[in-house]
């Protein structure tokens, strides 16, 4: 029997979840389809091993906009986020490197080994925050459309320009470089000290299939130094119980404005007649009608495979088929019988509270690079750790831990073998990497989980493994993400949209592409 609604969300990921939420919060009859047994997409908690509860993919929350925890209540619904204090970089002649949270000692941590960088760290957080106040607002922003003459479009760039030009003069330089430059070329303006280099620039690098000295990294540098935890600037946290009681607070507040959310409800099509989207249909044949419908998975897989041939332009498709994923990280998830023991700082201690990073140069982390552009996985991975139950025990049994390895360099394409064949030996180069730092790591191991980007995309609907549904590249941000002419979270099918982190402002449990989707489909409604 065919059932009619005012919106189909397909797809309960976060983002998904947001544009259901504001969808019903403004009187919608909403429905989310979510083709996994557990709503989140890759913002799940999971328990993996018995009494062992995991953030399986997405592992830490910065991003996720005030303005929709506000506009949600969410800490109502039980979102509540723990901070992640600073980052840990053990080095192979047994120094290290520890930022914190508290400026100061970061400061006296960084002039241990060089005082000219601890003076000019100073300089580059001032300069770093007013570039990310620049950008801030641009992620609450519907991106303009450069081919349009409309006064609504010049309005947008006249209000970029006159930010831009409200910079001082230093920070407009920085602008540009920050959108043109490598992240370690941009810091070798700043730094000298390799490992203080190394590990920033490691977040210029997180989801792309690009080096520490690639063009464009600088972006995403600045991309993930922008968050911000309950007003504080630039932090990082946990949320309680994992990064599902994100999910689950935004489901919440979905299901308390009206949505219905179905699970193990994978949709095989979208329905298109006369040229506009009017409904869905799953893959055991069950139907649902819509006036509009809402995909929040990704370009390739929403108009590529659920979209039957001759409903589209053939330009459109091929740009599409342009879009770029080309996925590069994986993660290995640990449950252990105690902590690991560092042998540059032993003992367990508050280096273990934030994430640990294993970027001991910038030679070492543009060689796993290197490794990857030939079809390989990095022998020498980036590793990006954290062990959340040292901030929430309820994750572990008793004394126990859970350990998040982010690795990086693992190309969604191998070179003469499969993933399906590499994946226990990866997940062996990845301890073997943790253990060189901390020898007693390989004795207590009580399970792993080994996630491959074969596996993000066959179980988490992620093209190619890319977490962030396409690359943060230059070429696919703002008014190009994810098609020229197409940035505004509509499509070519008149009642079709998209909202997931292939649209402005990209990937990170942000929840701004549900939103900013959800106040267009809206505008629409009342057209």
């Amino acid at each position: 029997m065919s059932v009619r609604y005012d919106a189909i969300v397909i797809g309960g990921g976060h983002n998904g979840l947001v544009n259901a939420a504001y969808l019903a919060k403004a009187g919608k009859r909403v429905l989310v389809l979510e083709r996994r047994h557990v709503v989140g997409g890759a913002a799940v908690t999971e328990e993996v091993f018995p009494g062992f509860k995991f953030s399986v993919c997405s592992y830490v929350v910065s991003l996720l906009r005030p303005e929709i925890i506000r506009e949600l209540d969410l800490p109502r619904h039980g979102l509540e986020i723990l901070p992640l204090d600073g980052t840990f970089t053990p080095m192979p002649d047994g120094n290290y490197l520890w930022r914190v949270n508290d400026h100061a000692k970061t400061r006296r941590e960084i002039a241990r080994h060089s005082r000219l960088d601890a003076e000019a760290y100073e300089e580059y957080g001032k300069a770093m925050a007013q570039m990310a106040k620049f950008v801030k607002p641009i992620l609450s922003m519907i991106p303009p459309d450069p081919a349009r003459l409309s006064w609504r479009e010049i309005q947008k760039f006249i209000f970029l320009g006159r930010r831009f030009r409200s910079l001082p003069r230093a920070d407009q330089y920085n602008q540009v470089q920050l959108m043109t430059m490598s992240a370690v070329d941009f810091l070798d303006q700043w730094f000298e000290t390799d490992v203080l280099k190394a590990t920033m620039a490691a977040s210029g690098i997180i989801g792309t299939f690009l080096g520490v000295r690639s063009p464009g990294t600088a972006y995403v540098l600045l991309h993930h130094y922008m968050g911000e935890i309950d007003g504080a600037f630039r932090s990082w946290g946990f949320a309680r119980g994992g990064t599902g009681a994100i999910s689950n607070a935004i489901a919440a507040a979905a299901r308390e404005a009206g949505a219905e959310i179905r699970t193990q409800s994978p949709v095989a099509r979208i329905v298109v007649k006369g040229g506009r989207a009017c409904g869905v249909v799953l893959e055991n044949g069950d139907e649902f009608e819509a006036e509009v419908v809402v995909s929040n998975a990704d370009p390739h897989r929403t108009f590529l495979k659920m979209i039957e041939p001759g409903n589209l332009p053939d330009d459109f498709l091929e740009e599409v088929r342009r879009y770029k994923f080309r996925g590069s990280s994986g993660k290995v998830n640990l449950a252990l019988d105690v902590l690991p023991d560092f042998q540059c700082l032993p003992g367990p201690g508050l280096h273990l509270r934030g994430a640990i990073s294993i970027s001991p140069s910038v030679e070492y982390v543009e060689r796993a690079y290197d490794e990857a552009k030939y079809g390989h996985y990095s022998h020498r991975p980036y590793l990006d750790i954290v062990i959340p139950t040292l901030t929430d025990p309820s994750l572990a049994p008793p004394g126990k831990h859970v350990m998040s390895c982010f690795v990086q360099y693992a190309p969604y394409h191998l070179k003469s073998t499969t993933w399906d064949e590499e994946r226990e030996a990866f997940g062996d180069t990845v301890i073997e990497t943790l253990a060189e730092y901390a020898p007693n790591l390989k004795d207590i191991i009580l399970g792993r989980q080994v996630i491959t980007p074969l596996d993000l995309e066959r179980e988490w609907g992620l093209t190619e493994g890319n977490i962030f549904q396409g690359e943060l590249s230059l070429e696919q941000l703002f008014f190009l993400r994810p098609v020229p002419g197409w940035a505004q979270y509509r499509t070519p099918i008149k009642n079709l949209y998209l909202c997931g982190s292939a649209t402005h402002p990209g990937g990170g449990i942000m929840g701004a592409p549900g939103r900013l989707a959800a106040m267009e489909i809206l505008k629409d409604f009342k057209r």
